[in-house]
């Protein structure tokens, strides 16, 4: 697979020679196979320039090549389901509706950052779908899909990841769908 082109000035490796740059569960899911890892980028960032406004406008990355993970809870009757939405940064996911019917939840909310770090096992503001606990539903938004690459969090806020837009539909329990308002 070839470089990443278009993200920036960042300058991008296979992401297992970098392990130290990579949460415990994302090196874990990387390792194991259940993507191609050869496909997966990383590179090193400020810690504080994380959040996707400062990354984008500190490193030169086009907004339209990054993608949001964020961690919703919801519920029905006794049964909790967690599940995580793949979004383009300039875009929201469709949280009240479009995913909340399609969990099949009566309520359904953005989890908490305790939740969101404890259960993933991976920072606030650096969580990705790479590496989620089994049975985490990944909804994908179509758009994502369609980007020759994406950047997403590599599980710390130190580093990001860089994979084509496509992988993201092989990861295990993604579902690609139109999620995005």
């Amino acid at each position: 697979m070839s470089q990443p082109v278009g993200l920036g000035t960042l300058t991008w490796q296979p992401a297992l020679t970098r392990p130290e740059l990579l949460a415990a569960p994302v090196k874990t899911a990387l390792e194991s196979g259940v993507i191609d890892a050869d496909q997966v980028f990383v590179t090193e960032i400020d810690p504080e320039l994380a959040d996707t406004a400062a990354f984008c406008e500190a490193y030169q990355s086009p907004l339209e090549t990054s993608a949001n993970c964020v961690v919703v809870a919801g519920r029905r009757a006794e049964v909790q389901t967690t599940a995580a939405c793949l979004v383009l940064a300039t875009e929201r996911a469709d949280v009240n509706k479009t995913v909340r019917k399609h969990l099949g939840v009566r309520k359904l909310s953005f989890a908490s950052m305790d939740d969101a770090v404890s259960d993933s096992g991976m920072e606030y503001g650096g969580i990705t779908p790479i590496g989620l606990p089994d049975g985490w539903p990944i909804l994908v938004d179509t758009a994502v899909t369609g980007q020759p690459w994406i950047v997403i969090g590599s599980g710390v806020r130190g580093s990001k990841l860089a994979v084509p837009g496509s992988l993201a539909a092989k990861l295990p329990g993604a579902e690609v769908l139109r999620i995005a308002l």
